[in-house]
């Protein structure tokens, strides 16, 4: 009797002991709650421009409806896209302007200046050098490049162009981390590529092609040609169903 009792607590520790050694069962990772879409950041900006022009006329608060009214939203996404970075406001009395503008300032690094260089001086290059709001958000344009030697030595606006060959040594030399790229389109993976390897670290690509960086370095595209052509697909479909467009072109497609 005794040998079975035994038996039988032996049996019982080996079955625990099977059963501490299962692994977990397996849970899909979900997407990290901190994760921040470049939609919500797009957002940001248009709220800040919103809170500028509040401040322009000594607007002290307002509310998420106001905000998502004037930017063609709805006041649960301004506060959604808010959330992602704290409290802001009390409920019922709205937001503070000057505190949610310096709060979405420091969101977006709008509260230092960034040392920007400009690749291309053709008529978009030449347009953005004089754009003032750059400098006016703290993009400071320190210098100028071009591989033009037509070009190199003269001056746009008050800058002289610098020959794009010397590109590292400059960008080092004035801690630059943007790059404003406005070549052709055959241009502008090769420049892209050696601003890269000269330290740059975040793109405006003008050139209307899709570059390629490695992990690590922002790029944000802005095509002036796709943009009209989203226009003229508003106006072309109008009333119209995807796939009755084509059907008006002599039937379809075959």
């Amino acid at each position: 009797m005794a040998a079975e009792k035994a038996g039988k607590k032996v049996a019982r520790k080996k079955l625990r002991k099977s059963k501490s050694k299962k692994k977990a069962p397996r849970v899909a990772k979900s997407k990290s709650a901190n994760h921040v879409s470049d939609a919500t950041i797009k957002r940001l900006s248009k709220y800040y421009r919103t809170l500028q022009n509040a401040l322009s006329t000594d607007k002290t608060t307002i509310s998420s409806e106001e905000i998502g009214k004037l930017n063609g939203l709805t006041a649960a996404q301004v506060r959604k896209d808010l959330s992602f970075f704290g409290a802001f406001g009390r409920r019922g009395l709205g937001y503070s302007v000057v505190d949610l503008h310096r709060a979405i300032s420091k969101i977006l690094g709008l509260h230092k200046t960034w040392n920007v260089c400009l690749v291309g001086v053709g008529n978009i290059g030449t347009a953005l050098v004089h754009f003032k709001q750059f400098a006016e958000q703290g993009f400071i344009i320190k210098v100028v490049f071009d591989s033009d030697p037509q070009k190199v030595g003269h001056l746009v606006g008050d800058m002289q162009i610098q020959d794009f060959a010397k590109a590292k040594e400059v960008i080092e030399e004035e801690n630059i981390k943007i790059a404003v790229v406005a070549v052709p389109s055959h241009a502008a993976q090769k420049v892209v590529d050696q601003l890269v390897d000269a330290g740059i670290r975040a793109i405006l690509n003008f050139a209307p092609i899709s570059i390629f960086v490695p992990k690590g370095v922002a790029v944000r595209n802005e095509n002036m040609a796709i943009e009209i052509e989203a226009l003229s697909y508003a106006l072309s479909s109008k009333g119209q169903k995807p796939r009755q467009i084509l059907e008006q072109m002599h039937g379809g497609l075959a």
